[in-house]
């Protein structure tokens, strides 16, 4: 991204604000858990209880919450409801602050 484009969206304040509640979403454990889930492909509400630490009904609401900030898409196979990534921008997030973690993880203190 140029600096005249991150200039631009700078200056968007509804931009900024978007911005700011994705990574709102991402600062919660459970959430960022249930997104590197859903990297690995589609999965129904009780796949993704499955491996995380909490209800299936705090499952649900989680992913209401992350479909509201557009992070997920939903789509609906008779009863069940099956979650996907909304995009590999959403990907691209949780791999780099996995990759941060781990690196600051390993680094060696001074």
């Amino acid at each position: 991204m140029d600096e005249a484009r991150l200039t631009e969206l700078l200056e968007d304040d509804d931009v900024v604000c978007d911005a700011t509640q994705i990574f709102d979403a991402l600062s919660d454990f459970t959430r960022f858990q249930i997104l590197g889930v859903l990297m690995q492909g589609e999965k129904s509400v009780s796949e993704i209880q499955e491996v995380s630490s909490v209800s299936q009904s705090a499952v649900s609401h989680q992913l209401r919450m992350l479909r509201d900030r557009g992070l997920v898409t939903a789509r609906r196979d008779g009863q069940r409801m099956f979650y996907s990534l909304a995009d590999e921008h959403v990907a691209m997030l949780i791999r780099l602050g996995l990759e941060h973690a781990a690196e600051s993880l390993q680094a060696p203190e001074a």
